[in-house]
This record gives structure tokens, sequence and C-alpha cells, in this order.
């Protein structure tokens, strides 16, 4: 069944649709919360909350492309859920240190500057990746949109795990030197 399908099912307000969403989007979402994750209980939580979200969301929003859509919102609940852990647990996991490795790239600052700068820290974001080749691209999402671990990221591509560490160390500083560039502060 295809993403038009699925929408049209959501539309519908047939049940049917969540369970062809996890049919054809079950793996992926599992794959996002589990590098974010400690636990497979939370992982499947955390998906069955981003079919419950879609659901939910579904209509109105129709959106374009289905799989980003979920990814988006599975990532967004597994860090959520990550961000609550850690606040009770204060441990370091994949995820802190994958968070660690961009805190001199993003901006953190308050609330109200987040919010004022997300929609232009998110086009610039979206220009800076635009810029990069394929390969890199690819090797910086799944580090720091997905948390794959430098190791799997090497087994992907062929390289040394210290290819990847210094291939995401320069990514980081021409992020950087880009979003300066841009006039977002750090």
């Amino acid at each position: 069944m295809n993403d038009d399908q699925i929408l049209d099912l959501y539309w519908a307000r047939s049940e049917e649709a969540v369970a062809r969403t996890a049919e054809r989007y079950g793996t992926y979402c599992r794959t996002i919360a589990r590098n974010i994750l400690d636990s497979q209980e939370d992982e499947e939580e955390c998906v069955n909350d981003a079919y419950l979200r879609a659901w939910n969301a579904i209509p109105p929003e129709r959106p374009e492309n289905l799989g980003a859509f979920l990814g988006r919102i599975t990532r967004n609940l597994a860090l959520d859920r990550y961000r609550r852990a850690a606040a009770e647990k204060r441990s370091a996991d994949r995820s802190a240190l994958v968070l660690e490795e961009l805190k001199d790239c993003i901006p953190a600052g308050t609330e109200a500057a987040r919010l004022d700068d997300g929609l232009a820290l998110r086009e610039a974001l979206d220009a800076f990746l635009a810029s990069l080749s394929p390969r890199i691209r690819v090797i910086f999402l799944r580090r720091y949109w997905y948390f794959f671990s430098t190791k799997e990221i090497a087994a992907a591509y062929g390289m040394s795990e210290g290819s990847v560490k210094m291939t995401l160390l320069r990514t980081r500083r021409k992020l950087k030197q880009y979003l300066e560039k841009e006039g977002i502060s750090l």
C-alpha cells in the first residue's frame, strides 16, 4: 500500500490506517527510537505514541512525505522521552554524547530566543545540508538526526571509525562557520 492510500485511510478515519502505517514504516520508526532510547519498551511506546500523534494530526494535515512526517514525530517523541529519563537518571549514553557534539554548533539560548530564531536556524541548516556532498550529508544526518554510532556509520560506508569522526568534526566546524556567517549567534 502506498502513502496516498494510507493517507486516504486516515482521512476516512479507518483504523486500518494505523496497521498499514505500522507495516510500511514500523521498522523505520523503531530504528529512530532505538538509536535515541535505551529500552525496547520505551522504543515501542514511543512508536505507538507516534502512530497516535499521526492519527490525531491527519486530518487536517496531509503530509507530502508520510515517512518524513512519521520520522519527525518519532524522533521528537524519543528525544522528549530521553530528556525526561536523563533528567531523572542524569546518565550519559549515546544520545547525550551526540547532543554534546553539537553544543558548539547549534545555539542554545532561552526558550524565547529559540522560538524567535527557530525558523532562521531551520532555513540555515537546510541550506547548509544542501551545500554538502551527498555522502557527507548522509553521514552527518545519520549521526545527528538518526543518532547512529560512529561505528555503525563506518561499517555502512566502509570507512574507519576515525575517518568518520574526522568527517563529522570537520562538518561541525563548517556548520559553526556557516551559522556565524548567516548571523545566527551561538
